[in-house]
């Protein structure tokens, strides 16, 4: 289907005049997760990662994806129409000049990129005298016959209880902020930012309770709303109160007029907001002052009961997890799992737990060479059984109510070969390095991130994808600003921000290793601390790690010991929740090593 749908797409896309157009993985909020109505690079492609961008030209079309998708991405495309990059060292804007004509116009839908995205894709056709163009409505659109009907799930309050601060408090802390900085209005188009200001969930994206709309922050408090009036009920117009007005989504556009004629100075995030809405603002006059979104670290840096909620779902998710691996080690010696069964009986396990919601993303159940798949999804036609002497790679989550989880394990299916035990220990060294970090405050997670690295890197391996993401409070599983990986993060990692703690390694086509906790950022106390505040990690995830697979001359006497104190928490934390065959099993799963 994708050579036949490329081919109408080219077909309109000449018809508009164009020499070519730009499809990223987006929604006009920038969404990771989009709804079904705009996975417009899916439907065109056939490519179903979470991040990823093609360019069609008359010639030829080419697919970018980063690290975590360069397997999954041959598997799911045609090679004989896409070409393949990497997104992380051959970036778009850079590979345009090589490939565009002077006189060229490509290209791209206005709400799907940022202001800064849009600069850097001006450049690089500028570099081959072609012309960056907008086009509204989105070609796609145009021949995507059967498109999904935009979501309208309910908005909802998420009660005090599980956010710890009112909006209200949220709203005039930030507000006063932008009263400091002679800012009239914010424009928050972030579905978190706002589900998170606002103390509402939604459910217009599968797997993160996201309300999609818009909204604006004043510099008195006070916030404007703009909904499809379908998620709109009497309970969220109570709760929001009377200081934030809820308007239809179709007044957003007029609203943004209005501001510019008034002359607002309007406050976006270019790296978050679509340009359309930049431009828009700009073209009636209002004056747009460039700067980070001002909900996005207050919610990074998670209040108190924030991180007691966080605490206590992962309790009840550890003890879903271990009830799955107990029944795995008992199943799974007999070769006939799928890993679809595996994966069916996870999420079974977690649907049972209190104030489940929903799994936080789609599981990753991944048995021999396609644990080497970063973001692999298991599907009917594979049916890949988890075979004796291989390795299986099962990367899952929930959203709870007070908080959202994220856990990964590699289990070995019977005996395991030296070389897994060796990438293993070594992966969980580098896991452990990170754990036991202290480090001083206006440390960044790319200072941090070859604590991880480095075991691999003594023997020259290493993996394709950063060690850490932020994480959100019953909100999305993959949050920033804050994030451990290699370069270009400037962000400090501050107290009460959430991240995952996941080292890897990845053999092609033969098999996958990665062990992820996810940590909270507390204060340190370190003698003779120089004046200066010292942070560390608190790992809140709770689930044994696979002691088969552990080489015990790799570790020394440290990573022995954490692992042995780790262990006899989870003991002592999860055996408590679970029946008395899973306490059998993990207490067998959480003896010392030595």
């Amino acid at each position: 289907m994708t050579a036949e749908r490329i081919q109408t797409f080219r077909a309109e896309i000449t018809r508009q005049g164009l020499s070519g157009f730009i499809v990223p993985h987006a929604d006009e909020y920038q969404n990771e997760y989009v709804p079904a109505c705009a996975e417009r690079l899916a439907w065109l492609t056939g490519f179903t990662g979470s991040a990823g961008t093609a360019v069609v030209l008359t010639g030829q079309a080419a697919i970018f994806v980063d690290g975590r998708y360069t397997l999954q991405v041959r598997s799911q495309v045609d090679l004989q129409v896409w070409t393949p990059r990497h997104l992380m060292d051959e970036p778009v804007h850079s590979w345009l000049p090589t490939v565009l004509r002077r006189g060229d116009k490509l290209g791209y839908d206005p709400w799907l990129h940022t202001p800064r995205e849009v600069e850097q894709l001006a450049e690089g056709c500028s570099k081959a005298g072609a012309v960056l163009t907008p086009c509204e409505p989105n070609p796609i659109d145009a021949i995507w016959e059967g498109r999904p009907v935009p979501p309208a799930a309910k908005v909802v309050p998420h009660e005090l209880t599980y956010t710890g601060k009112p909006s209200e408090d949220k709203r005039h802390e930030l507000a006063a902020k932008l009263k400091s900085e002679n800012v009239g209005v914010a424009v928050l188009t972030a579905p978190d930012s706002i589900a998170w200001l606002l103390n509402v969930r939604g459910g217009d994206v599968e797997h993160t309770p996201l309300p999609l709309g818009f909204a604006l922050l004043y510099q008195d408090g006070t916030a404007s709303l703009f909904l499809d009036p379908a998620k709109v009920s009497g309970v969220l117009t109570s709760h929001l109160g009377p200081a934030v007005r809820i308007r239809p989504v179709s007044d957003f556009h007029e609203t943004l007029d209005q501001l510019g004629k008034a002359g607002e100075r309007v406050l976006c995030d270019s790296n978050r907001t679509a340009s359309w809405v930049t431009e828009r603002l700009a073209r009636s006059g209002a004056r747009v002052i460039e700067g980070e979104d001002p909900c996005l670290l207050p919610k990074a840096c998670k209040n108190a009961v924030e991180i007691n909620g966080a605490r206590e779902a992962h309790k009840r998710d550890g003890a879903a997890v271990c009830e799955f691996l107990a029944w795995l080690s008992r199943e799974a010696q007999m070769g006939q799992l799928s890993e679809l069964d595996a994966q069916a009986y996870l999420d079974a396990c977690r649907r049972r737990q209190p104030l489940w919601q929903d799994a936080s993303f789609p599981t990753i159940s991944a048995a021999g060479p396609n644990g080497a798949i970063i973001h692999y999804r298991a599907a009917d036609e594979s049916r890949q059984r988890l075979e004796p002497g291989t390795l299986y790679l099962v990367d899952s989550g929930g959203q709870y109510l007070d908080g959202t989880t994220d856990v990964t394990r590699t289990i070995a299916i019977g005996s395991s070969a030296a070389e897994h035990r060796d990438r293993y220990t070594r992966v969980l060294k580098g896991h452990i390095a990170l754990a036991l970090a202290t480090f001083p405050m206006g440390t960044t997670g790319a200072q941090l991130d070859t604590l991880a690295r480095r075991p691999l890197w003594e023997v020259g391996l290493d993996y394709d994808h950063g060690t850490g993401h932020g994480v959100g409070s019953y909100l999305g599983v993959h949050e920033g600003p804050q994030r451990i990986s290699k370069g270009g993060h400037t962000v400090a990692l501050q107290p009460g921000m959430i991240l995952s703690n996941e080292p890897g390694y990845y053999k092609s086509r033969e098999y996958g290793i990665r062990l992820e906790n996810l940590v909270v950022v507390v204060p340190a106390k370190m003698a003779g601390g120089g004046g200066r505040e010292w942070f560390a990690f608190e790992t809140i995830t709770l689930v044994p790690f696979d002691a088969s697979l552990i080489d015990r001359s790799l570790l020394n006497a440290a990573e022995r010991e954490w692992v042995n104190d780790y262990h006899a928490r989870v003991r002592a934390v999860i055996g408590p929740l679970i029946d008395s065959s899973t306490a059998a099993w993990l207490e067998q799963a959480t003896e010392r090593i030595t």
